[in-house]
């Protein structure tokens, strides 16, 4: 086995939620993989109790509402931690090691004083994080193309907010994908800040489809820069299958990246 520990976001492969639960998680597992994603379609609830069954650990799931109303206003914060409070005690039950959250769109606020909001609301819950020793990751994503006006859309921006922070469970869910867009300088980045990644996530770009020969990135160099940095986390497939044979995608994503 390779050094990666490879997770698949159950959406893109559920086939409209009509594949069962039982039967995507047997045939994933017999592909080799280790963890679970984002559960929809499929009902959180169900989805912790049904992973384990297959040797799958469930990787990730929402932490609070909403992508684009976000931690970096202050009038969420309340709604935010009570939303956090709750999904910290239900991920620490059931062993889902990472809560996503999401910064929130500009709406005009300077870069500034948007880390201090977020990295202010991120505290109200970070005691209780790491004493349930749950992952808060903040999902870095473009503004270029997917999320228009996305304030955490820079490797260096999510950096910051995590030394704000200053907590071992406080970091960024890196996606591959966006920051390509955004950035490039991906294995750079995963060498240089890489300590702050606590989960991840692929697709191919353009078009966020089949990690094949017809998009950008090369998957085989990215997956070794991660696992030379110690990497123990999870790397979740997020990309939308251009094929019918959805399972032939997903097989063909985790020989790309089995390094």
């Amino acid at each position: 086995m390779g050094r990666i520990n490879q997770a698949f976001c159950c959406g893109p492969f559920a086939r409209g939620g009509q594949l069962p639960m039982s039967e995507l998680f047997a045939l994933a597992a017999d592909i080799g993989y280790r963890g679970v994603d984002l559960s929809g379609p499929y009902p959180i609830a169900e989805v912790v109790v049904e992973a384990p069954k297959h040797g799958l650990t469930v990787a990730t799931m929402g932490g609070h509402k909403s992508l684009a109303d976000g931690l970096n206003n202050p009038a969420n914060h309340d709604r935010i931690e009570a939303e956090l409070r709750e999904n910290i005690a239900f991920a620490a039950e059931h062993g889902v090691r990472n809560l996503i959250c999401f910064s929130g769109n500009r709406n005009g606020l300077d870069d500034y004083t948007g880390l201090r909001n977020c990295a202010a609301g991120l505290r109200r819950v970070v005691d209780l994080a790491e004493a349930r020793g749950v992952n808060l990751v903040v999902e870095l994503l473009n503004s270029k193309v997917n999320h228009k006006d996305y304030q955490c859309d820079r490797t260096l921006w999510g950096v910051v907010l995590c030394e704000l922070v200053n907590s071992p469970r406080v970091g960024l869910l890196y996606d591959i994908y966006h920051m390509q867009i955004m950035e490039g300088d991906l294995i750079r980045n995963i060498r240089d800040h890489g300590r702050h990644f606590l989960h991840y996530h692929t697709a191919g770009n353009p078009g966020r489809n089949d990690l094949d020969e017809q998009q950008e990135i090369w998957y085989p160099a990215v997956m070794r820069a991660i696992a030379d940095t110690g990497y123990e986390g999870f790397v979740g497939h997020e990309f939308s299958p251009k094929g019918e044979d959805k399972l032939a995608a997903l097989r063909h994503a985790f020989e790309v990246c089995e390094v």
